[in-house]
């Protein structure tokens, strides 16, 4: 899975048609404090997510495994909304 906040919608008029009705969704990679990442992704939005939310993306074939995305051509889909990240040990600290 892979944390990251959206950060906008994607419209696209031409499109494979298992892909109409579903939102696209914008979204970079984020680090566990929240600190933005290079990589972006589109995903289908599974969870009605929403621009400034953070969200877990399920990537690769597992994106395909939701009833909203079982028979589209995806690569990414968002299938959390992240209330809150609670760590036990500091990053980088060791067990």
């Amino acid at each position: 899975m892979i944390f990251a906040r959206v950060i906008g919608t994607v419209v696209a008029s031409q499109k494979d048609p298992n892909l109409n009705g579903k939102k696209l969704l914008l979204c970079r990679e984020a680090d566990h404090g929240g600190k933005p990442l290079k990589s972006y992704h589109v995903a289908v939005d599974a969870v009605q997510a929403g621009e400034g939310n953070f969200v877990l993306l399920s990537y690769g074939s597992a994106a395909r495994m939701t009833e909203e995305t079982k028979s589209a051509p995806i690569d990414a889909v968002v299938i959390a909304i992240i209330d809150r990240v609670q760590m036990t040990h500091p990053a980088g600290g060791g067990a």
